[in-house]
């Protein structure tokens, strides 16, 4: 209980700082703009499709995510690591599991506020027909998991840098990877000379291939489970890092 008192108390300081800045701010407002315009105004556009349902708008979320959580978790541990407050951090009566855990948590959290924030969206669709709602929840499960995903790859790509951006390449750079791996375009180029099993092998660890199944309304335990391990091995990658500077 000690333990999660103090995890808790990392959350909270980390989430309060995030509203006590601009970034917060700048990063619902650009979210909300950014998806809006690619929705509405890109090849995708939504009045054209004649279906009410939300489907330009969850295409676009993954590429949203991937400018936004990079520049949102950037500073994350390069901050810390720069000013020099990591080592104080590391010297309180706090495990560094629990100073990590706090961080993802919070950024996590305050992403997801961002994105709940794209409920008129919802609203919308519901006023201008009658749409299936089982995919739509579906697809914004899908987009809460995947933006833990992003979040843990972007803490894990600042713990090892103390420039924010190196921080934000090597993360952009990382979840471009995860993201073109499922992404059916680049399936399709490996499918043409590549044996069956190593396109399965690529889908499966990628990002694509699993939201697009959750946005069909497909709850599938294996496609969370996938969401989970990501965030576990990023976490646990986050503290072997730490954990090593510790020791240094």
């Amino acid at each position: 209980m000690q333990g999660a008192h103090i995890m808790m108390t990392v959350f909270r300081r980390e989430l309060k700082s995030y509203f006590e800045s601009p970034v917060a701010y700048v990063f619902m407002i650009v979210m909300l703009v950014l998806t809006g315009f690619l929705t509405f105004f890109s090849f995708t556009r939504y009045f054209d499709r004649g279906i009410a349902d939300m489907q330009s708008f969850f295409f676009w979320i993954p590429w949203v995510f991937l400018v936004l959580v990079p520049a949102s978790t950037m500073g994350l541990w390069a901050e810390e690591r720069r000013t020099g407050t990591i080592e104080l951090l590391l010297t309180m009566p706090i495990t560094l599991f629990q100073a990590i855990l706090g961080k993802f948590l919070a950024a996590w959290t305050f992403m997801t506020i961002g994105l709940a924030l794209t409920f008129p969206m919802i609203v919308t669709t519901c006023y201008l027909g009658n749409p299936d709602m089982g995919p739509i929840w579906g697809a914004y499960a899908g987009s809460v998991l995947m933006l833990g995903a992003y979040v843990a790859v972007g803490m894990l790509m600042s713990s090892m840098t103390r420039s924010q951006v190196i921080g934000f390449v090597l993360s952009a750079l990382t979840c471009l990877l995860f993201a073109l791996a499922g992404f059916s375009p680049v399936t399709t180029m490996f499918d043409k000379w590549a044996p069956s099993w190593v396109v399965d092998a690529v889908a499966a660890v990628g990002f694509m291939s699993h939201f697009d199944s959750l946005q069909r309304g497909v709850i599938d335990i294996g496609d969370i489970a996938y969401f989970l391990t990501v965030m576990v091995f990023m976490i646990c990658g986050t503290h072997v890092v730490l954990d090593n500077r510790k020791s240094s």
